[in-house]
Parts: C-alpha cells; structure tokens; sequence
C-alpha cells in the first residue's frame, strides 16, 4: 500500500513544469481508432488513466510504441474487436468515449458503464441521446451498454444540459455521419477545443468548438497525423493553490495563462500575486487570506476539478467562505479529512460553509477521489507537523510525478510502501 508521507510547514519556491491535459488525453487516445493512418501524440501525461486507455487499445489488437516519456505513436488499423475489456472500461469514466468511435468506426460498440471518482449520479443519458439522434439503437444489460447503428445520419442535436462527455462522444458519432450536425448547449472547455483541433488534423471538419454550438460536417476518410496536447490546467492550478497556500514564491510553466483565467481571477481575489507571462504563471502567496465565495460551473466559469484544492486553501483565508457545488453530487467527501487536520468545515448538501482558522495539522488521512487526494496534499504541505496520505492510486490517476515535481519545489513529500495492516507512526 503506497501512501504520500508529507512533512508540512516549508514554502515552495522554485519552477514546476505542466504535463499534457489528463482530459483531454482520454478523450484524443480513443479518438486514434478512427484515424485511417498512425498518429503520434506528444506531451501525453504519464498517468494511470491514460495506461488504461493504452491497454485498452493494445487488448483490441492496436499497435501502441512508446517513443519517449511522453510521445507515444499508436496504430489502430488492425482492431477489430468492438467490445472494449470489461474490468478495463469500469475503473475509469473516460472509457465511455469507445462507445462514439466504436460505433462511427464500425457500426457497433459495447462497452461497460463508466467507472472512476464516485462523484455521485454521472447519468450518460444525454450521450445516449445523441447516439439515438444519429440513427442508432442501443441497450444497457448487465453493465454493459451495447449500441447499433445501419448508418449514422447528421442531425440537430440540444443537449438538456451542458456535459463534456456527451459533448465529445458526439463529436466522435458525427464526424463521418452524413451531411450536418449541429450541437447546440455543447460544452466549452479547452480540452473540446483540443480534441476538435485533433480530429481537425485529421481530416475532419469541425467548427465552433469552445463556443455553445459545434457544427460538424461528416468526411468520408481521416488519415494519421502527429499531434501535441495541451497542457493540463487542473494540474497547472493544483500547483498555484499549493503555493499560496504554503505562502511560496512557484512558476508555473508550460501553461496557457488564458485557459487558467477562472482560477487565476479567484486566487488574486483572495489575495494571491499572480503575474502572467506567455507560457507561464508565476504565483506569489501572502501571509493570511481574505474569504471568497465560490461556485463551479461549466467552463468558463470556475472548474469544478479545482473546488476540492480552494477549499484547503480557503480554510487558511481570514473568515468565512461559501463553497457551492454546481456540477455534481458528491464532491465533499474529502471535508472530513481536511476536519482531521483542523479545518473548520460544515457541508449541506452542495453547499460547503468554511470557517478559516489559523492552522492546520498533520493527521493521517485517506483519499476518496482524484482532486480530493490533491486537497489534502495541499492541506499537507501547509499543515504543521507530519501528514500521511493513503490510497494516493487515486492521485496517480491524474497527476503525473507529483511528488517529485513538489520535492523539485523543495517540498518534504515521499512515497512509501507500508502493508496495509500497518500504521504510520505520527
């Protein structure tokens, strides 16, 4: 059992460098079954999520090479196989986009219901509709959803609310459906826009992308191509919340400061020093906070992939911050833990009320989700005293090197390997 042994206190200070989009990643990796030719990504993080869709491919019959650390060239054209591996597809949502390129690429998918963070009731309902739009027929039976299609056809499609999966899982089912198809309320983030410039370099023929209406005109063919991702903005943001909130003086870099603006807006409001260059952030913590209120909404408002790591901060800010939870259900589960530490948290539903207080303590705690692994690490790092973090595969998820691109911060964080029936000694 690995755990994340952080003694707290220290200010980072230094350069970190931002690994590929984690998003949008899991959504360009299933997107080479449709490619008609070899394509090579570059600046693919090296994370457990994107080892899944890799062996997810590999098991299909795709020729995957690791060039370097983080190029990868991948090969598709000899899968056959329409069934994507059960127990793969279960241990992370994003498998669900096998189901959009299964299906253009050859009329058939079946793959199990999603897995990943338990953030609550994450329905693929609104996916399932815009399959349904296209021409095809599906069925959901013994965990497995299995979709059919004789031809898929360009239509209008409304999603009944604004979703990045079904967003991208359309993309996928209509870019070589017949004629138009036009989505309307579709989400805008950035790694939309990348994976639309990455079908775009393909041969596909996709516009709008990052506005509420994509508009996508079905091609007959899609060759290879090479291709960067972008940086990973979650990643880029949990870094500048653990210099504030360890009072450090971190560049970010590698960054498009632009895709960082809802955070960057929040930090400075709360009193961070935030200056931004071409390629990088350079972020300046304080000596105390002033309290915010926050809500998550769909880009570009602030994501809700970062709630969990301003919620550690704002329980250092002077008085008292509204947290509000816009996009699911289950997003507090880690407030207990941070409760360990010395927070001073009270959550109603979607609704967190923090109470800032002077310090934080370390405690052993335990990770229920990805970016509540990345608050506590935060909560970690500025507690006084020794924090250990279990069931940190959570974290590997999504965060490539993470403790060795903090300990290049200067901050005192290893991993260990204890049996599971022993306790750390605090």
């Amino acid at each position: 059992m690995d755990k994340f042994i952080i003694n707290g206190g220290k200010k980072l200070h230094g350069r970190v460098n931002i690994s590929g989009a984690k998003n949008a990643a899991v959504a360009i990796i299933p997107a080479t079954i449709l490619a008609e030719g070899p394509c090579i990504l570059e600046n693919v993080p090296n994370i457990n999520d994107v080892t899944i869709d890799l062996q997810i491919l590999q098991e299909m019959g795709a020729d995957v090479k690791l060039l370097d650390k983080s190029t990868i060239r991948i090969d598709t054209k000899h899968i056959r196989d329409t069934v994507v591996p059960y127990e793969m597809a279960r241990r992370m949502r994003a498998s669900y986009y096998f189901l959009g390129t299964l299906l253009t690429k050859f009329n058939h998918a079946k793959v199990s219901m999603p897995g990943g963070c338990d953030l609550g009731d994450r329905p693929i309902d609104q996916h399932l509709k815009c399959f349904k739009s296209l021409g095809a027929d599906y069925s959901i039976e013994h965990g497995l959803v299995e979709i059919n299609a004789d031809k898929l056809i360009g239509t209008q499609i409304y999603f009944d609310k604004v979703t990045v999966g079904a967003t991208i899982n359309a993309m996928f089912a209509s870019v070589k459906a017949d004629g138009l198809t036009i989505l309307e309320n579709a989400a805008k983030e950035p790694h939309i826009v990348d994976l639309a410039n990455f079908l775009n370099s393909l041969g596909a023929d996709i516009m709008g992308a990052g506005t509420d209406v994509i508009k996508i005109r079905g091609v007959r063919k899609l060759g290879g191509t090479n291709y960067t991702i972008i940086p990973d903005q979650i990643e880029a943001g949990t870094f500048m919340v653990a210099a504030a909130a360890t009072k450090g003086d971190v560049t970010v870099n590698g960054v498009i400061p632009k895709h960082l603006e809802p955070i960057t807006s929040k930090l400075r409001k709360v009193g961070v020093t935030i200056e931004e260059h071409d390629d990088s952030v350079r972020v300046i913590g304080a000596e105390r906070y002033e309290r915010t209120n926050l809500k998550t909404m769909p880009h570009p408002g602030f994501p809700t992939d970062m709630q969990p790591q301003f919620a550690a901060l704002l329980t250092l800010a002077k008085g008292t911050s509204i947290l509000t939870e816009g996009i699911f259900d289950n997003r507090f589960r880690y407030v207990d833990e941070l409760r360990r530490m010395g927070a001073d948290i009270s959550v109603d539903g979607k609704v967190a009320v923090i109470e800032g207080v002077e310090r934080l303590t370390g405690a052993p705690v335990k990770v229920a989700d990805l970016r509540a692994g990345a608050a506590l690490i935060i909560a970690g790092l500025s507690a006084d005293g020794i924090t250990a973090i279990e069931e940190i595969q959570h974290i590997e998820r999504g965060y490539e090197d993470m403790d060795v691109k903090l300990r290049g911060l200067g901050a005192d964080i290893v991993k260990r390997r204890y049996p599971s029936d022993i306790k750390v000694a605090l």
